[in-house]
């Protein structure tokens, strides 16, 4: 049989997408559940968490998922390298489902926070993988695109996640909530059923050696041959690039002790860039309502048990659906102005939500049933604008922005400052609204306001460039202050990094002369001819 079953291109990308994306479904799915489960009674009656004074508990039985896929985002700076993108993801599929099993199966407070940890490292390895296996197997002009989708999936599956509490929740009894952590299984026999038949990163393999493989995996991917120029050049950058890190890369024993390394690699700047987006990710304040909104409705804005988890599940079909609005404009907008807007909104909104809950909870307000409502709206609004800009960027940048030696180290780390951050917040939560009410949301307010700035002078854009092009652009003069570099900050692909490539095609298409298709050449260097005309080289400015 012919290997992917005969499918070669947009199919076989497509494929890997569904991979990619189930893995993220899998992430939301499990991200939101718990969500629904700590506000069902049968579940706090029988792990005995129920009253105020468990609150701190309930917190940290909720909040200890994330400190498993920390550890298996750490365990992934390893394995991932040593396995593969593939085998780490099944692998991480595999201990997702012994965690679920035991949380499924908990009758105590012990064995849940078990199961939890189990699951967390399974969900650490797998989102520390599945980004950069996506961006290593696509093309550049679909790259965000497809990291993008595959975010939005992950809020389809928190949006799945809140539904299925609300309809349980009307059941009553256990299956209320063991029910609900029962159906991720599903995206589980998903992954079991497609990871292992689909091809490796050829960037991986490259780096290991096998260059061969590699080479008919390309040329798979882009339904053409291996002795295609373009699948030659591709090859000998990525040769190229692997080579100059294993020569001027670092271990982390270097980075550890300071070291900043020979020829230029930036490799410390790279992995505190693409680790901060997933920082600020968090500390955008997402995971207060991620996990808590239905606590949050009722403690801070005073509904019923009931009308919250209706309007939570409400908000995440409102959120995955503006979500949308990223999947065309991730690369027309770039990853800088996304980040940008989408924190100056958020920041808007938790303002609001500041300043309308401080009079919902000032004794004796007249209005207070008002405001409450009000700030209902904020929360929705907040979550377009995360959902646009901060739910899939924050995941797509470390997997470009870090070298070949890094992107897995550095994808692994920037899942696990994510899950560092994001344990913190879920943590803080409960407690923070009980004790500081009004004036925990200050805290995001704060943070979101911060963001614009580091993302305007700190960020160099990435959309529509290959990963070799941001390893050539820190290689030469890559300024801190990026914004005072126009190609550094511009959506479209600079002009010198298409010229060099189209010159490398042609040299390659001249040396297999011989070999290669003509037809397939002639196109190869048309269709680079029209990229390089619709660049559009006039130039703006970015503003902010």
């Amino acid at each position: 049989m012919a290997p992917y079953f005969g499918m070669t291109g947009g199919w076989l990308t497509f494929w890997v997408s569904v991979a990619c994306s189930t893995d993220m479904t899998l992430f939301g799915y499990d991200q939101g559940v718990f969500g629904g489960v700590v506000v069902t009674q049968d579940y706090l009656d029988t792990l005995n968490l129920d009253g105020d004074e468990h609150t701190s508990l309930l917190g940290t039985v909720t909040a200890i998922y994330d400190v498993g896929c920390f550890f298996g985002a750490i365990a992934a700076f390893s394995l991932g390298e040593m396995l593969g993108r593939k085998k780490t993801i099944f692998l991480g599929t595999t201990v997702m489902a012994i965690g679920a099993i035991l949380q499924i199966t908990a009758f105590s407070v012990p064995q849940m926070i078990v199961g939890r940890i189990v699951a967390g490292i399974g969900n650490g390895l797998n989102t520390a993988t599945a980004p950069v296996w996506q961006a290593e197997t696509s093309k550049a002009a679909w790259r965000g695109k497809l990291v993008v989708i595959e975010m939005i999936c992950n809020i389809a599956g928190f949006s799945l996640s809140n539904w299925v509490t609300y309809g349980f929740s009307f059941v009553g009894g256990p299956l209320s909530w063991r029910m609900p952590l029962v159906l991720q299984f599903i995206f589980i026999f998903i992954l079991w059923a497609t990871v292992p038949w689909l091809p490796e990163s050829p960037r991986w393999l490259i780096a290991h050696g096998d260059i061969v493989r590699a080479e008919q995996i390309i040329a798979d991917l882009e339904a053409t041959t291996v002795d295609d120029p373009w699948v030659v050049t591709e090859s000998k950058e990525i040769q190229w690039a692997a080579q100059f890190e294993r020569e001027n890369g670092m271990s982390w024993m270097d980075l550890l002790k300071g070291k900043t390394g020979s020829g230029n690699t930036h490799t410390i700047r790279r992995l505190l860039l693409g680790a901060g987006t997933q920082a600020m990710q968090q500390l955008a304040g997402i995971n207060v309502t991620s996990y808590y909104l239905p606590t949050v409705l009722t403690e801070s804005v005073g509904l019923g048990n009931s009308l919250a988890r209706l309007l939570a599940a409400c908000n995440s079909v409102s959120y995955l659906l503006f979500s949308l609005i990223g999947i065309p404009n991730v690369e027309r907008w770039g990853r800088r102005k996304m980040m940008m807007y989408a924190a100056a909104g958020q920041c808007f909104c938790y303002l609001m939500i500041t300043v309308l809950i401080r009079y919902n909870e000032l004794p004796g307000y007249s209005g207070s049933k008002q405001v409450a409502s009000a700030s209902i709206a904020f929360f929705f609004l907040y979550y377009i604008f995360f959902g646009i800009g901060w739910q899939g960027v924050p995941w797509l940048y470390p997997t470009e922005i870090n070298s070949l030696s890094m992107r897995t180290k550095g994808a692994a780390l920037g899942t696990a400052s994510n899950w560092a951050f994001n344990f913190m917040v879920v943590e803080i939560t409960p407690i923070g609204i009980q004790s500081l009410q009004w004036k925990f949301y200050i805290i995001w307010t704060v943070f979101n306001a911060s963001f614009v700035p580091i993302v305007y002078l700190f960020y160099p854009e990435t959309a529509d460039r290959t990963l070799e092009d941001l390893d050539r652009y820190f290689r030469e003069e890559a300024r801190v202050f990026v914004f005072l570099d126009r190609d550094a900050v511009r959506a479209k692909r600079p002009l010198k990094y298409l010229e060099h490539e189209e010159r490398e095609v042609r040299r390659n298409s001249s040396i297999l002369s011989e070999t290669a298709d003509p037809e397939v050449v002639r196109k190869r260097l048309a269709s680079m001819a029209r990229a390089n005309e619709e660049g559009g080289w006039v130039g703006h400015e970015e503003k902010v």
